[in-house]
Formats: structure tokens, sequence, C-alpha cells
């Protein structure tokens, strides 16, 4: 019995060792998603597309804007290019209630946008968004999951704040969509 201990013993701690020393940081290797995401980033750039993931949080109030963008109402979904480039949608919310944004932004600070928005039920919340540019369009695109479990959501009206990170846009003239399902938000802003 000795000799079986002590053979574990000489192979688990090298094992251990080598394991721990060498392994890659960061998630493991998932094949499928990683292919669909090297395969939607192949199919965004060809179509002139740049893609951008936005940091995200749950505000407990909202914040005053200085100068704010003339936001007007918009068709739901997203726009036709972008949905046939894209191999997976997002799971958009329902409206976009209000939106909240300077009218001009500086290429060098962040750019702040703050939106209600209403999910279908209370089984989803925020997974993150994403930007997309193109030319002198932009579309933000927030991006929900479902809930696991017996999971419920606080409310299905959400506040959220993106937050564009500087030298994301060049100088010029855009016009932003916020996607929603049913409707969407759409204003023009100001890159100096």
């Amino acid at each position: 019995m000795k000799w079986v201990v002590l053979a574990i013993i000489l192979f688990l701690v090298p094992y251990t060792f080598l394991t721990l020393h060498y392994r890659k940081p960061g998630p493991a290797y998932r094949p499928y998603e990683d292919m669909k995401e090297r395969a939607n980033t192949a199919r965004l750039l060809s179509a002139g597309f740049q893609r951008i993931t936005l940091p995200t949080r749950l505000p407990a109030d909202s914040e005053i804007v200085i100068s704010p963008a003339a936001v007007a109402a918009g068709p739901g979904g997203l726009p036709d290019e972008l949905r046939a480039n894209l191999i997976s949608t997002p799971l958009l919310p329902v409206d976009v209630l209000r939106v909240s944004a300077g009218a001009t932004a500086s290429a060098r600070l962040p750019y702040p946008v703050q939106f209600t928005c209403t999910t279908p039920d209370d089984k989803q919340h925020l997974a993150g968004a994403e930007l997309y540019v193109r030319d002198d369009q932009i579309v933000i695109t927030p991006d929900f999951e479902l809930l696991a479990g017996g999971l419920l959501a606080r409310s299905r009206e959400t506040l959220i704040q993106l937050t564009i990170p500087p030298a994301t846009l060049k100088p010029g003239r855009y016009r932003v969509t916020l996607a929603g399902r049913n409707s969407s938000r759409s204003w023009t802003l100001q890159v100096h």
C-alpha cells in the first residue's frame, strides 16, 4: 500500500505544479462560441462595420445632460445592413422609452448615453451592449439575457447608462440609433 501512496504523491505533485504553472489565463477554449465570434467579426469587417463593446451600468438615478440632443422615435429592430451581417442578433429591449445624451462630444472624452427601456417580462436582465459604426451611422444595441431558474428582475423598466470610450469616434457628424425591438430612438451627434 505504501508504494501506491508514494506513486500517487510522485505523480500528483509534478502534475499539479505543471498544470498551475502553464495553464492558459482567462476562460477555457469554447470552440463553438469562439468560431461564431470570429465569423461574426469577419462578416462585420467585410461589410464596413466596426464593433465596440460598451461598458454598461445600472445607475440608481438619472443624470442631467447640459446640452441634450433632440431625440426622435424611430422604427424598431436593427437596420437591414447590420441585421444581414450579424450571425446571431442580440436580444433587444421591447421599447426604448427615453434617452438622455449630449448633442456634442469630444473625441478625447467618454460620451455617456443614459436611457430607459422595457423588457417583455421580468425574466430578462442586461447582459451588455455593442456599438456598431459604419461611415456616419452609429447603431447601439443593448443585449439582454434570460435569467436562469426562478430568478426574476425587479422591474420590466430598466434605467441603463452606456459609456462610449474616448478615441472611439473620429471627429464628424453621426446619426446615432439606439435599437429596440418595437421602437428605437435616434439623434444627431457632433464629435469634435
